[in-house]
């Protein structure tokens, strides 16, 4: 027996609605994923605008569930279940992409089920790869969550083993692009800049990286800071900045703690799988670095394609529909968005 969830997802400033198929003891296949960005909108402000982006998923809901259905060659009655972002995420955000599929729910009269975001990043790499070992570890490296999470299983059972303290990895890279005058968001352009640098040109500090501190947790306000006080100390010296090494240098620090504490945390807690997923999982040194260091630790890596890591509705999709094959209770019409909702709710 196979079912169809339709995925939406409106968490930040991508409105994201796909459709996958599930078949009893598979994994789910993709059948739509059509998301619309408003980052645009929010380039000029160096930032998400919250009213901004509610605004914009209520402008782009209703053509995205058109596309999406169009794409999977379906009509919406066809649908078994729906699953949407419940949390965490922006308030006003998250209650358009709810207050829609509460609707499709009752006018469809099919199952809802509210379901975590950051759980939606770890099921999408079943898109992609299959079912997920039990257990595995993800590491989590997205614009505002940076995590290590033991996953025991997809639909119901995440742990956190380790988060960021301060500023998470997405957010550095944006700070740190506004410093030196590159585009919103930050780690596309830095990436870039960082392929004609030097990673050794500048020795940038690794955070939470000493004897005592916490194993498994991160920080990345003291390197963008330090990048900060580097850029302005040259600029005082009238010298000119070297984008290029800059950027290199900070992206090598990032990925070299990134890589390190996960490749620890899989050693450590004896589980040989590892996910990263998020949108930062699309950076070239990171993913390079993780495959050395995981082939060198005889930890096995998976990492979805770039733009399954990014926000989008199949990661939603896919996560209802591990919820739905493993029996899951739905939300029912009642529930509210929760923008702090903790990774180890996977549905509410």
């Amino acid at each position: 027996m196979s079912r169809i969830v339709m995925g939406i997802e409106t968490s930040c400033d991508e409105t994201g609605v796909g459709i996958v198929e599930i078949a009893d003891g598979q994994a789910p296949r993709l059948l739509a994923d059509e998301v619309a960005s408003s980052v645009e909108q929010h380039a000029r402000f160096g930032g998400v605008v919250p009213e901004v982006a509610s605004r914009a998923h209520l402008e782009a809901m209703e053509p995205m569930v058109r596309r999406a259905c169009a794409t999977a060659g379906m009509a919406l009655g066809e649908l078994d279940a729906i699953a949407v972002t419940a949390g965490p995420g922006l308030a006003g955000a998250l209650l358009v992409g709810v207050a829609a599929a509460k609707a499709y729910s009752a006018a469809l009269d099919v199952p809802l089920y509210g379901v975590n975001h950051l759980a939606g990043h770890v099921a999408v790499d079943t898109l992609e790869h299959g079912p997920l070992p039990r257990p595995c570890l993800s590491l989590l490296v997205s614009g505002g969550h940076t995590q290590l999470l033991r996953v025991d299983d997809v639909a119901s059972g995440i742990t956190e083993l380790g988060s960021t303290v301060d500023d998470a990895a997405g957010e550095a890279y944006d700070k740190v692009a506004r410093v030196l005058g590159l585009p919103y968001p930050g780690g596309p352009p830095i990436d870039k800049a960082a392929r004609d640098g030097d990673p050794d040109a500048i020795a940038f500090p690794r955070g939470m990286t000493g004897p005592s501190d916490a194993a498994f947790d991160f920080s990345f306000s003291g390197l963008k800071t330090a990048v900060a006080r580097w850029v302005e100390a040259a600029e005082r010296r009238g010298e000119t900045i070297p984008v290029g090494d800059v950027c290199a240098s900070f992206q090598e620090a990032v990925a070299d703690v990134l890589t390190a504490k996960a490749v620890s945390a899989a050693l450590r807690t004896g589980v040989d799988t590892l996910v990263i997923s998020g949108g930062v999982a699309a950076n070239s040194r990171l993913a390079a670095l993780a495959r050395q260091r995981c082939a060198e630790a005889g930890v096995e890596l998976r990492v979805p394609r770039p733009r399954l890591c990014t926000d989008n509705g199949a990661m939603i999709a896919a996560l209802g529909a591990h919820v739905v094959a493993a029996g899951g209770k739905p939300s029912g019409l009642d529930f509210s968005p929760d923008p702090a909702l903790p990774v180890d709710t996977v549905t509410v």
